[in-house]
């Protein structure tokens, strides 16, 4: 594990080896890019105009001082990497030691600010937002409960990544919170829709990427080069109404029960900073077809957990599962989204899809966590859950870690309030 001269609290998602790119306003108005170190926002606009970035071959100026990073993940990986690295060589530990203490000083006075101190922004402006259904226990445990428990996965499902566009608007930051949804609905037994406040609001557990790169209409890219157009991971909650989702979803799929809101955390996380995470992803039977087969390890072992705390109540830990479980990849989703010519810009956002494991405790929804509610959660404070209440707090938390290394996300927050007259 890298050391630094900033103090990096024992198990912080933040390590010098992570460097995570985010927006915040530092001071009352004054909104620009930062990465983190420990509990320290660093403030890249400020290390510009220090001239720490000046002799890398690159041009940056200006690009920290945006308030979204779409310019600055445009510039490509090579941009990226150089960052990354001079940050992680002006703040390791032997720096200063044969370097200027006056860039020290100034560092120290202008461009680091405790994370108490700051708010986290949106970091990215989404151009556009697809949604994937790339958990195969996700979408057995849907098909059971929806449609033949005998034959869960509907034909198409093992030989394409299923997806949806979505709605890009809808997409807040960590800590905004969402009003539940009102919308049509079919009661049990009625013969026709009643209109009111969703009374089925659900989590989904997802992990989104970043697109990097922009294309023209009619381009595709191969799998083998999906991941050079990724940028890096943010945590997803995919807000659901699933009373007003199984009332309209036919014949084209969810609309209202969707797009009231999705929620990211504040840090995107690079994929050099996963890179130790690595592994092996689930045996795909049959064989993909050729545009679709990717080579090495294309699934990232990120332990996930949700959490929900009532308004009066503490955390209560209902899901636990792992990024690793999905059974399409991240190559294999962009290059099918973009194999019948769709263009992509800087700044798309690809969400995963609900991630679910294999066991009960590892369900990505409160869907499938009660059985559509045949099975209520007990919390702590002695209440039950069949889907959120209003008032709860859900709480994402993800991070990688091994025996050397842990890397995170921090959390991703959302509260549902009570329906908006």
């Amino acid at each position: 594990m890298m050391k630094s001269w900033i103090e990096i609290p024992e198990k912080s998602d933040f390590p010098l080896e992570n460097l995570p790119f985010g927006i915040a306003e530092i001071v009352t108005g004054k909104v620009n890019a930062v990465s983190r170190i420990g509990d320290y926002a660093v403030d890249l606009e400020k290390l510009e105009w220090l001239h720490v970035f000046d002799d890398l071959d690159f041009d940056y100026e200006g690009v920290f001082s945006k308030d979204t990073l779409n310019e600055f993940i445009e510039m490509g990986r090579e941009a990226h990497l150089a960052i990354r690295h001079r940050i992680q060589e002006v703040f390791g530990e032997g720096f200063f030691k044969d370097n200027d203490d006056d860039l020290l000083t100034a560092i120290r006075a202008t461009a680091l600010h405790h994370i108490s101190g700051i708010r986290m922004l949106m970091p990215v402006k989404v151009t556009d937002y697809t949604d994937f259904y790339s958990s195969i226990e996700h979408a057995t445990n849907v098909g059971k409960m929806f449609r033949d428990p005998a034959n869960a996965l509907l034909p198409n499902w093992r030989h394409l990544p299923v997806g949806y566009h979505g709605r890009a608007s809808s997409i807040v930051v960590s800590g905004t919170d969402i009003h539940r949804p009102k919308g049509q609905t079919l009661p049990a037994g009625a013969d026709k829709p009643v209109f009111g406040p969703s009374a089925m609001v659900d989590f989904e557990l997802e992990v989104a990427f970043v697109v990097s790169k922009t294309t023209e209409l009619g381009t595709s890219i191969p799998a083998a080069d999906a991941e050079e157009g990724i940028f890096g991971f943010l945590l997803f909650n995919d807000l659901s109404a699933r009373d007003i989702q199984s009332w309209e979803y036919v014949p084209l799929g969810p609309f209202l029960s969707k797009n009231f809101g999705s929620v990211v955390s504040p840090w995107i996380v690079t994929l050099e900073a996963l890179e130790p995470f690595r592994v092996q992803g689930p045996v795909q039977d049959p064989e993909v077809l050729p545009y679709l087969k990717t080579s090495g390890l294309r699934n990232f072992n990120i332990q996930l957990d949700v959490l929900i705390k009532p308004q009066q109540g503490t955390e209560n830990l209902v899901c636990r599962s792992n990024f690793r479980h999905m059974y399409w990849n991240i190559c294999q989703q962009l290059a099918h989204h973009t194999i019948n010519g769709c263009n992509i810009t800087t700044g798309d956002l690809y969400a995963s899809g609900t991630i679910s494991g294999p066991e009960p405790g590892s369900y990505g929804s409160m869907l499938e966590l009660t059985w559509r509610g045949a099975n209520p959660i007990h919390l702590s404070d002695g209440t039950e859950r069949k889907f959120l209440n209003d008032n709860d707090t859900v709480i994402i938390r993800g991070y990688a870690e091994n025996e050397h290394l842990r890397v995170g996300f921090g959390e991703c927050v959302t509260t549902i309030l009570p329906v908006r007259s």
